[in-house]
Order: structure tokens, then sequence, then C-alpha cells
């Protein structure tokens, strides 16, 4: 028994018999499969051979991120400021997943995008229809808003206190490390 797949990339194939194609075609599709696994191959050359760049485009890639999503989580100056510094001490541990991560995925990630640029096919963008459903949604009763806002302060009140906290902690650990060494 012969399963026959429908080929919805390669509009050669015959639409009468799918499992015939044009003999030429079949060439030039296992010539593309071989010469882009060459260029995956190449990527993953080029990725060990230059480490030591990756390291250092991963490096700056980290410094910049780390500081934009700080900045953008964290509007507290001294909670901002304690945070970069935890994210510049945290960078070599993120250098190495970094990196393993980059050798594992990104060359095969590249070679797919570059073989879509190379194809010159020009993709059917169709939405997609999702189903939604809305729900009518009451407002809140009075009571159940005071006790909301009520539980919404408390948490705030936490979270200051939390946050004094730590940054009480780090800098006894800061102190006790510039008076241990």
């Amino acid at each position: 028994m012969t399963i026959v797949r429908k080929n919805t990339l390669n509009p050669t194939v015959n639409p009468v018999n799918p499992s015939v194609s044009p003999p030429g075609n079949l060439a030039e599709k296992y010539m593309e499969a071989e010469r882009m696994h060459d260029v995956l191959l190449l990527l993953q050359n080029l990725v060990n051979s230059e480490e030591a760049t990756v390291k250092l485009i991963l490096d700056c890639l980290y410094d910049v991120g780390s500081v934009n999503l700080i900045n953008q989580k964290l509007r507290l100056k001294p909670l901002n400021r304690v945070m970069k510094l935890i994210a510049r001490m945290s960078k070599p541990v993120f250098r190495s997943i970094a990196l393993n991560w980059f050798k594992k995925n990104c060359p095969q990630l590249i070679t797919n995008w570059l073989h879509t640029q190379v194809s010159f096919e020009n993709p059917q963008k169709t939405p997609e229809q999702v189903a939604i459903e809305v729900v009518k949604l009451e407002p809140y009763s009075l009571p159940q808003t005071e006790s909301l806002s009520q539980e919404i302060k408390n948490l705030r009140y936490q979270v200051r206190w939390l946050a004094g906290i730590s940054i009480i902690a780090i800098a006894v650990l800061v102190v006790k490390a510039t008076w241990l060494s």
C-alpha cells in the first residue's frame, strides 16, 4: 500500500496523479536539499570556528536586552539599579547557556530562513478563522469592588516591604563581602 501525500509547496506536481512529477524537478529538488544541507554544515562550521565572535555578539545582545527589560519592568530607581547589578553578575551564566542554545539551534534557523529567501515563492497569506466566544461581563457590585481595591492596596504594601527587605539584604551582603575582603 502506497501513501501519497498532497504536495502543497510544489506547484509543478501533476494534480491528477500527485506521485508523478516531472523527472527534472525531482533532480532539482534533490540538488536543492543537498545544497541546503551544505549550507547548514557550513553555518555549523562557522559557529564553531568563530565561537569568540558569537560570544561577543551574545554579550552585546545581553547588555542591551537586560538594560531595556529592567528599565521597562522596574520603575523604582533603587530597585532598578540593584537589578542591573544582578544582571551584570549573571552575564557569564547567560553566556554559557546562550552559546549552547545558539550552537544547537541557530544554524538550522538561519538555513531555514535563507532557504525561504532563495525559494522566491510567494506564500499566500490566508487569515485563519478563529472562533471567538463573547461572554457578557457584568460589572462588579460595590462590595466586591471595595474588597478588590483593599486587596490591591494590601498587595502593593507587601511589594514595598519585599522590595525594602531585598534592598537591605543586598546592602548587608555587599558590606559583609567588602568587610571580609
